[in-house]
């Protein structure tokens, strides 16, 4: 199918609006892959594959393996609180699911030295945010093409920490809404409190651009 997946936890699934917790939730699409074309996109929740149900992430795999390559199959995700179907094409074995890190995994990033932060910065959450320009990319070794807020320093013992956040990483969506300055961060998290939400839905760039989703609770 061309995407890779994680875990719907009970969180994840109450921030994306969900009654229960089921299905695929894709943390990114291949390259090249049969859904590289827009249907199937980060951030949504994969919950029906060719008539079959998909009440877990391992789910997914296996109803995919069993599919025929080049059949065009009718898939029901959740987009942003909103069920959609979409036709997908698959395409070959070797081009299926990989499985993310888990929401507590702990990405392999450089955490790097100490070094004076960018001019805009923000805490929130157990974090300090900045600003993604020439400096923090240097610093961090992040990728040109990766978009979004740079965490430069994780609290110890903090919400963050307990999610396995690492300085380097990049926040690039909060609650489904891209975020590009430390400002955003901070006003995206805000509103979310003033909607008496628990739990606010990271999704994280690593320095190499691969995504994960995380929530952490706003407590």
């Amino acid at each position: 199918l061309g995407v890779r997946i994680q875990p719907v936890t009970d969180d994840i699934a109450e921030s994306l609006g969900m009654a229960t917790a089921k299905g695929a939730l894709v943390a990114g699409v291949i390259k090249g892959g049969p859904v590289d074309n827009g249907s199937v996109q980060a951030g949504d929740v994969i919950i029906k594959f060719d008539g079959k149900d998909i009440h877990e992430m391992r789910d997914l795999p296996r109803v995919v393996a069993e599919s025929p390559v080049g059949k065009a199959v009718d898939v029901v995700i959740v987009r942003k609180g909103v069920e959609q179907t979409v036709k997908v094409t698959l395409g070959r074995l070797e081009d299926g699911e990989k499985l993310a890190s888990g929401e507590n995994g702990n990405p392999d990033q450089d955490k790097g030295d100490k070094a004076a932060p960018p001019v805009s910065t923000a805490s929130v959450l157990g974090m300090t945010v900045g600003e993604l320009n020439d400096q923090t990319r240097q610093k961090f070794g992040i990728a040109a093409d990766v978009s979004g807020v740079v965490v430069t320093d994780v609290a110890k013992d903090s919400a963050a920490a307990e999610r396995g956040i690492q300085p380097g990483e990049v926040i690039t969506e909060i609650a489904q809404e891209s975020v590009g300055t430390p400002k955003d961060v901070m006003d995206r998290i805000g509103a979310l409190k003033e909607q008496g939400r628990k739990n606010a839905l990271l999704m994280l760039a690593s320095k190499t651009g691969e995504l994960r989703f995380v929530t952490i609770r706003m407590d």
